[in-house]
């Protein structure tokens, strides 16, 4: 028999930050603990808080005041939510979008990594009872020169190394607005790396719906149920290593 386990994401969206260009924080720390508390009774036992990172070479961003005052509010989110018994997913998004090469995005998410892991130790978080979600180190969608998928991997599992701590279990990346293809071949080249200290996932969006919702388009049920099927079936074997392009 399959049990469920139920999720729940707490915050309330991305906001413009005062006094930032084009910049967010995400919202809904007022009134959590109460909030969670009522989810845990409901049978909640996951939530998740997503905190937008943008990155923008002409206009200097992110901003040391995005990336502290949002790295604040995840660790925030994530002792109340330890503290109600329910398992914190942290979510510290650096968008795709823009022109960037993948030097900046790595430059940015180890920024952004390392400013989250220290506001969650001084906001006392447990990491062994949390999950992280991050972006995996990639260009910008707009960028001329993308990188192989060896690359990504590589640049992605070594950022994550030197900032995440082997004492987190897990990590279930975002998607972010790569291909369907794109986001399973780097999760399976990861998961090829040897030595690593936690279990590499998938908590993928449009990677696992895009094919599956044009399909259906309204009316389609059984073909796009089939290939969201094939779609989870893929990104379960990049998990495993034993993912394979044939089976596209």
């Amino acid at each position: 028999r399959l049990g469920i386990i139920v999720g729940i994401k707490v915050d309330r969206g991305a906001k413009p930050l005062a006094f930032a260009d084009n910049e967010t924080i995400t919202e809904g720390l007022d009134g959590l603990r109460e909030r969670l508390a009522e989810y845990r009774q409901l049978g909640a036992r996951f939530a998740k808080w997503r905190a937008v990172i943008r990155i923008a070479d002409q206009k200097r961003l992110p901003s040391r005041l995005c990336v502290v005052a949002n790295a604040q509010a995840l660790a925030r989110y994530a002792a109340l939510s330890q503290e109600q018994g329910i398992v914190p997913i942290v979510e510290p998004e650096v968008l795709m979008d823009g022109q960037h090469p993948i030097d900046a995005c790595r430059c940015v998410s180890e920024w952004v990594l390392a400013e989250t892991f220290t506001q969650l130790i001084f906001n006392r978080v447990v990491p062994e009872a949390l999950l992280l979600k991050p972006n995996m180190v990639i260009a910008g969608k707009d960028c001329p020169t993308q990188a192989s998928v060896t690359e990504v991997a590589r640049e992605t599992v070594a950022c994550l190394k030197r900032h995440v701590p082997s004492a987190v279990p897990g990590i279930v990346f975002l998607s972010g607005g790569q291909s369907e293809r794109q986001a399973v071949e780097h999760l399976q080249a990861m998961n090829k790396i040897a030595d690593l200290p936690w279990a590499l996932s998938f908590s993928f969006g449009r990677a696992l719906q895009d094919s599956a919702l044009r399909t259906w388009a309204g009316n389609n049920v059984s073909q796009a149920q089939e290939i969201f099927i094939k779609r989870c079936r893929s990104a379960s074997l990049a998990c495993q290593g034993n993912y394979q392009t044939d089976i596209e």
